[in-house]
C-alpha cells in the first residue's frame, strides 16, 4: 500500500482546517468528538470515504460482524462459544448462528437483494467494502509489528480481520431485515429436525426467558431496546411553518448494531447526517437540509406462524387442501474449527415451506414442536422485503415532508420500527406505522384459527397463528401492495398533527391523545392498551412543551434539549409520596427474605428519610435512586391487578393504572428488602447514583445519569441485564440512550444538537479511547452540529484526510 507517513498511508494525508482540497479527492474532516464528514464527487468515492472511516473507528467490531454474516464464527471462534456482546440476533451459539445465515444470507438472497437497489445505491456499497478494506491493508504492515495497531486495535493482525466485498455489506443488510422475525428465533429455525429424527430433547431455546416473555421483546433478547420520539409543529413552536424533532433510540453500546455518527455528502446529489448500523453505509436517522426524522422499535408483528399438517406417512411432508406436498430440504455445511486446531464440517438440513421455514418451539411448549403429526412454520415479511435501504437512500435525499411521506408509501419498506419526522418550513409533524407488515386482517385470524393458535393467543395475542392446511389461510394477497402477501400501505396508520407526536414504543393507537388512531388491523400493535410508565411521561413531557408558548422553534428546541434529559423518575412523581405514607408509618418492619430464612426486625427509617429527600430524579449525583430502583423493582411482583387501586382504562390512558394499594403488607415488605438488598450490597442508602452508575472511558470512571424504562425513566440508560442486578456499570454490552438529536429548521437551512452517548470507537465505553463523546453526553452538553461547510471549516478540532479515488 505504499509507504506510512507518521502512521499514515501515503495515499491518506491529514491536516488542519480547509475545505475539499480537489473535486476529486475523497475527504474525511473530522470535528469534535471524532465524528467524520466525508464529502467526494462520486458514489463510490463517498463509500469508500465511509467505509474507512468506521473502519478506524470500530474494525474489531465491522470485522467480528462480518464474519457472523458469513456464517464463519465456528471456524475462527469455536461452535460453542458465542458472540461477545448484544445485537438485534442476541447472541445464540456460534454454530446455530453459522447455519442460520448460511441459510438466509447465502449467494441467492444477496443476489436477489442486490437487484433490487439503485445503481448509485449498489456504487456507494462497492465503496464501502473497498474502503474498509483499505484500511485493513494498510494497517496490515503495522499489525505484523504490533505496537500502534494493536494499541489501536486489538483484533490487528488475527486471521479472521480481513479485506471485504460487496457480498459481505448485502449479507449485513439482509441480518438488519431479520431483527424483527427469523433472527428472533436462530437456534429454534436451524435446530428443527423431523420428529423421527429429532433428538431425545428438543433444541435448547435461546435463552432463560418464556415463549410468552421472549415474544414481548421485539427486537433482540432484551428488555428496554426501543425509543424515544417527540415532534412539535407550528402549534407548540408558535412560529408558522416552524417545526422540531427529537429523536432518541434507547439501543445498543457495543456490538454490530451500535450506531455511528457520520456526515455524508455528494455535492448536487446528497448531503445528509445522523446514524447508521456499523456496516451500513447510508444515514437511517437523521437529517438533511429539508427533512428529518427518528425510528421507534414497533409494537406490530413481522412474522406469522402456520399450523402444518403433516403427512402420516412421512414427517418431511404436509398437507394442503389435501394435497401432500414436501419440504424442500437445504443442505448446509459449516466449517468448525477443533480444539487442537484442526478443522471439521458440520452438515445440517434446513427444511422450508411454502409459508417458510420450519420451526420448532417444542422445548418452550411441546404442542408447539415437531411431533409426530403436525409441526410450525414460520413466515418473516421481511425476508422478501429488498426495499428497507433503498427507503433510507431515498429519504436521505429527501426534499420536503411530502416527498419523504411519499417515499414512506410508494416502498412501504421501514421493517420494524415506526417513523416520525418534520420538514423545512412546514408546520406540520408526521408519525407512521407504514412500513413492511404482513396481510393478515382480524377477519382472516380468525377464519384460519386452530385450537392450537388458540392457546397460542393466550401467550401471545400478536403473531399471527393460522391453519397451513389451508391455501387460503396464506397471507392475503392484495394488488395494491408492493410486496406479495404484505399489506397495502393505504391501511397502515399514519398521522399528521401541528401540535405534536410522540411514540415511546408503545402502540401507534395514541401518537396523540386528541387524535386516536383506530380501526386497524390488530397484526399492527393492538389499539386501547396502556401504555408503559415511560410512555406517559413522555406524554407529559410533550404536552408541557406543546403547551408552553415557546414562540419560535429554536426557542423550544432549546426547551426540548432540557427538559428531555432532565432523567425524572415518572413511578415516581406518581407514587412515592402515597407509598412512603403507609410503608414508612411503623418505622421497623419484620422482614423474612424467603421461606427459608427467619424473620428479623429492618429499620426503614433511614431509608424513608432518603427517599423523601430525594428529588425523584437520576442525575449523577441524586442519593435515593439506587434505593427506589431496589424499590419499585420489588414492588414489580406484586401483581399490577392488585399494586393498583385503579385499573387501565383506555379512556384515561395517561392516568390509569393509578392509585396505588400503598396499604398492601407488600409494600412495606417491598420498602424492606430494598434496604436489606442495598445492604446486601454494601451500598450506602444514601449513595448518589453516580457511585455505581458508571462507564469506563478514557481510563477514568464517568458518572452517568438515567435509569431503566421500568421505573418510567425517559431518559434510559441501562446495565446489560436491568438494574435489578448489582452491578450499574455501563459498557459495550449496555442498552440506553444511544443517539440523540434536536433538529429544527430555519431560513438559513437545518439547525441540529446532537448527542452519541457511547461514542464513535469501539473502545469508547470499555476504557479507551475516544473519551469526549462519552463525557459530553454524561455533562448532557449537547453539540452544536456543523453541517454547513463553513461551520466545519471553523471546527477547532477539525482534522482532514485525503484519499484517492
Amino acid at each position: 500500500m505504499g509507504a506510512f507517513i507518521a502512521g499514515v498511508p501515503a495515499w491518506a494525508q491529514r491536516e488542519r482546517g480547509a475545505v475539499p482540497a480537489s473535486a476529486s479527492s475523497i475527504d474525511i474532516r473530522r470535528t469534535a468528538d471524532g465524528i467524520p464528514h466525508v464529502r467526494a464527487d462520486s458514489w463510490r468515492g463517498l463509500g469508500i470515504g465511509y467505509g474507512y472511516a468506521q473502519a478506524e473507528d470500530a474494525l474489531c467490531t465491522l470485522a467480528d460482524q462480518f464474519v457472523t454474516f458469513r456464517g464463519e464464527r465456528s471456524l475462527h471462534f469455536g461452535p460453542d462459544e458465542k458472540p461477545p456482546t448484544r445485537s438485534t440476533f442476541g447472541q445464540p451459539k456460534n454454530i446455530d448462528l453459522d447455519f442460520f445465515f448460511k441459510a438466509f444470507a447465502d449467494a441467492d438472497a444477496v443476489e436477489a437483494f442486490r437487484r433490487e437497489q439503485p445503481a448509485e445505491l449498489n456504487e456507494l456499497i462497492a465503496g464501502y467494502a473497498e474502503g474498509y478494506s483499505r484500511y485493513v491493508r494498510a494497517l496490515a504492515p503495522q499489525a505484523l509489528r504490533g505496537g500502534k495497531a494493536r494499541a489501536q486495535h486489538a483484533c490487528a493482525g488475527a486471521p479472521w480481520v480481513g479485506a471485504i466485498d460487496p457480498d459481505d455489506i448485502y449479507r449485513r443488510m439482509i441480518a438488519a431485515g431479520l431483527a424483527g422475525g427469523y433472527a428472533r428465533f436462530v437456534s429454534e429455525i436451524v435446530n428443527a429436525k423431523p420428529a423421527a429424527t429429532a433428538a431425545a430433547t428438543s433444541p435448547a431455546p435461546a435463552g432463560e426467558r418464556s415463549l410468552q416473555s421472549r415474544l414481548g421483546i421485539p427486537v433482540g433478547d432484551v428488555r428496554g431496546i426501543g425509543s424515544n420520539v417527540l415532534a412539535f409543529g407550528q402549534a407548540a413552536s408558535g412560529e408558522r411553518g416552524g417545526s422540531v424533532l427529537f429523536g432518541n433510540p434507547h439501543w445498543y453500546w457495543g456490538g454490530p448494531d451500535r450506531f455511528y455518527q457520520v456526515h455524508l455528502t455528494l455535492p448536487g446529489k446528497l448531503d445528509v447526517a445522523g446514524v447508521s448500523f456499523l456496516g451500513i453505509p447510508l444515514v437511517m436517522i437523521g437529517f438533511n437540509n429539508d427533512v428529518a426524522w427518528s425510528h421507534t422499535v414497533s409494537s406490530a408483528r413481522r412474522f406469522g406462524l402456520f399450523q402444518l399438517a403433516l403427512d402420516a406417512t412421512d414427517p418431511t411432508r404436509y398437507i394442503v387442501d389435501g394435497v401432500s406436498e414436501p419440504m424442500r430440504g437445504v443442505p448446509l455445511a459449516v466449517q468448525v474449527r477443533r480444539p487442537d486446531g484442526g478443522i471439521d464440517t458440520v452438515r445440517r438440513t434446513l427444511y422450508r415451506t411454502r409459508f417458510g421455514p420450519v420451526i420448532d418451539l417444542g422445548a418452550q411448549n411441546e404442542a408447539l414442536g415437531w411431533r409426530a403429526g403436525t409441526a410450525l412454520a414460520m413466515r418473516d415479511v421481511n425476508a422478501g422485503n429488498h426495499r428497507i435501504f433503498r427507503n433510507f437512500f431515498r429519504w436521505d435525499q429527501a426534499k420536503s415532508l411530502d416527498d419523504f411521506i411519499e417515499i414512506q408509501r410508494q416502498e412501504a419498506a421501514v421493517p420494524w420500527v415506526t417513523t416520525t419526522a418534520i420538514g423545512r418550513g412546514d408546520g406540520r409533524t408526521w408519525f407512521s406505522e407504514v412500513g413492511a407488515v404482513p396481510n393478515v386482517p382480524d377477519d382472516l385470524r380468525e377464519a384460519c384459527a386452530t385450537p392450537v393458535s388458540k392457546a397460542f393467543a393466550a401467550i401471545d395475542a400478536g403473531t399471527p397463528f393460522l391453519d397451513g392446511s389451508r391455501s387460503a389461510c396464506e397471507w392475503k394477497i392484495d394488488a395494491a401492495a408492493v410486496q406479495r402477501g404484505a399489506m397495502p400501505a393505504a391501511q397502515m396508520p399514519g398521522l399528521l398533527r401541528k401540535d405534536y407526536v410522540a411514540n415511546m414504543n408503545g402502540s401507534y393507537w395514541l401518537a396523540n391523545p386528541a387524535q386516536p388512531l383506530v380501526g386497524f388491523a390488530s397484526i399492527l400493535g393492538g389499539e386501547r392498551q396502556p401504555l408503559t410508565l415511560r410512555g406517559r411521561e413522555g406524554h407529559r413531557i410533550a404536552a408541557e412543551l406543546a403547551g408552553a408558548g415557546a414562540g419560535s422553534a429554536e426557542a423550544l428546541a432549546q426547551r426540548v434539549m432540557r427538559k428531555t434529559l432532565e432523567a425524572r423518575a415518572y413511578s415516581a412523581d406518581q407514587f412515592k409520596k402515597p407509598l412512603l405514607d403507609r410503608a414508612c408509618a411503623p418505622g421497623r418492619v419484620e422482614f423474612k427474605p424467603d421461606a427459608e430464612d427467619r424473620a428479623r426486625t429492618v429499620d426503614m427509617r433511614q431509608a424513608c428519610q432518603v427517599l423523601r429527600k430525594w428529588p425523584n430524579r437520576a442525575d449523577a449525583g441524586d442519593r435515593g435512586a439506587l434505593l427506589w430502583d431496589a424499590f419499585w423493582t420489588r414492588l414489580q411482583q406484586v401483581p399490577e391487578a392488585e399494586l393498583y387501586a385503579t385499573a387501565f382504562s383506555a379512556d384515561a390512558p395517561l392516568q390509569t393504572p393509578g392509585e396505588v394499594n400503598a396499604a398492601d403488607p407488600r409494600v412495606a415488605q417491598a420498602l424492606a428488602g430494598a434496604v436489606d438488598d442495598m445492604r446486601r450490597r454494601g451500598w450506602a442508602l444514601d449513595a448518589p447514583l453516580g457511585s455505581k452508575r458508571i462507564v469506563r472511558s478514557g481510563g477514568r470512571e464517568v458518572a452517568l445519569f438515567g435509569g431503566c424504562d421500568t421505573e418510567g425513566y425517559f431518559a434510559v440508560s441501562c446495565s446489560a441485564d436491568g438494574d435489578d442486578k448489582d452491578d450499574y456499570t455501563m459498557g459495550p454490552t449496555s442498552h440506553g440512550n444511544s443517539y440523540l438529536q434536536v433538529v429544527w429548521f430555519d431560513r438559513r437551512g437545518v439547525h441540529a444538537r446532537t448527542l452519541l452517548a457511547h461514542g464513535e470507537t469501539d473502545t469508547a465505553v470499555a476504557g479507551g479511547q475516544g473519551a469526549a463523546a462519552v463525557a459530553r453526553y454524561a455533562r448532557k452538553d449537547w453539540l452544536r452540529f456543523p453541517f454547513r461547510e463553513e461551520d466545519i471549516a471553523r471546527d477547532p478540532s477539525l482534522v482532514r484526510q485525503t484519499l484517492r479515488p
